[in-house]
């Protein structure tokens, strides 16, 4: 029977710059859980082209996602770091997922409507089948936890319902494989923390902050230099009322509850304890302290974005090493799911 090891994988899209939700609702978690885990830790670029991407631009973008993944304190000699394409057993397991998954499934997904919209006849069908491909990517590795943020949580289960199946649908020759206990592909488990995993508009509090925003003052991005970071904070909406004393007091006051939440979150705090501080207060304190607190924490890392960014070459061969680390981890499995399905394998 193989044994299950504690492995985290987790991907983000090189589209766009890295803004602080990305930062807030996974990086901080993948920080963190290069200390107590196996990490794999993927710039998703075959996820990217479910919408279609200006080529040379993709290729730029994932050298910059991949700099900012570096400058936010991933280390290459901790954990796995790679892009996507290079590791061909994500898209040969998607194929075998997707003939595993069911379309009644897929048209529960959430965010296929929203990213679409009213045309989804127009959509492209890897825009469809993305989550099928997000389950590859991680039940490739057999991966026990993802780090991800609210809006991937229906993704992770669909991830696992996927890996049921396919265990369910091939329980003989699993076993047959020496996995006894009947668990091949292993579902994962969402690991979603913090105060501020949802981290939202900058403009509009009942909205994610997001790349495709066509406002930069909605989002902090991780390049902003100091000076942007304090502008963006200090124009943040917010309503007319002071801040509460206590967290119940933030309810039906979305500003209010985003700016409080990303305080604590950049500070290591609880809501309550920043309410604690700053609550009975006007807005432009808490704002300027805000402001203080933000480019503390996030102008070092567009400072160190910027100097990778300078040296491709370096970045280049952290992907390509990845690359090799993963493709040693992904070969054996698919090479397994091969026989388990029962293809002839040379």
């Amino acid at each position: 029977m193989a044994t299950i090891v504690p492995r985290v994988f987790s991907g983000m899209q090189p589209t766009g710059n890295l803004h602080l939700g990305n930062y807030l609702g996974a990086m901080i978690n993948w920080i963190h859980m290069q200390d107590t885990h196996e990490c794999i830790y993927c710039v998703v670029d075959m996820h990217a082209i479910t919408v279609w991407q200006d080529p040379k631009e993709l290729r730029r973008a994932i050298l910059d996602v991949t700099a900012a993944y570096l400058a936010c304190g991933l280390d290459p000699r901790k954990s796995i770091i790679f892009n996507q394409s290079q590791v061909a057993e994500h898209a040969e397991l998607a194929w075998i997922l997707g003939c595993v998954a069911r379309i009644g499934w897929l048209n529960r997904m959430t965010q296929f409507k929203e990213k679409a919209g009213k045309d989804k006849e127009a959509a492209s069908v890897g825009l469809y089948t993305y989550p099928v491909l997000m389950a590859a990517d991680i039940v490739g590795y057999r991966a026990t936890h993802v780090p991800v943020g609210e809006d991937q949580k229906q993704h992770l289960e669909l991830a696992r319902d996927i890996a049921n199946k396919f265990n369910l649908d091939y329980a003989d020759a699993i076993k047959a494989a020496g996995f006894a206990d009947g668990v091949f592909l292993v579902p994962p488990e969402p690991y979603i923390t913090g105060p501020a995993t949802r981290v939202m508009s900058l403009r509009d509090g009942t909205k994610k902050m997001s790349k495709s925003d066509p406002s930069d003052l909605s989002r902090l991005n991780l390049t902003d230099d100091a000076d942007t970071i304090a502008r963006k904070v200090r124009k943040a909406k917010t309503d007319t009322e002071p801040l509460p004393t206590a967290a119940e007091g933030l309810k039906g006051r979305p500003e209010a509850d985003n700016l409080t939440g990303i305080y604590a979150a950049l500070a290591g705090e609880s809501v309550d304890k920043v309410l604690a501080q700053y609550g009975g207060g006007q807005f432009s304190v808490f704002k300027n302290a805000l402001a203080d607190l933000a480019v503390a924490k996030l102008g070092p890392v567009g400072e160190e974005t910027k100097r990778l960014q300078a040296d491709p070459a370096y970045v280049e061969r952290v992907l390509r090493e990845g690359s090799e680390r993963a493709r040693a981890i992904a070969a054996p499995i698919m090479r397994q799911a091969r026989e388990i399905v029962g293809f002839i394998v040379s």
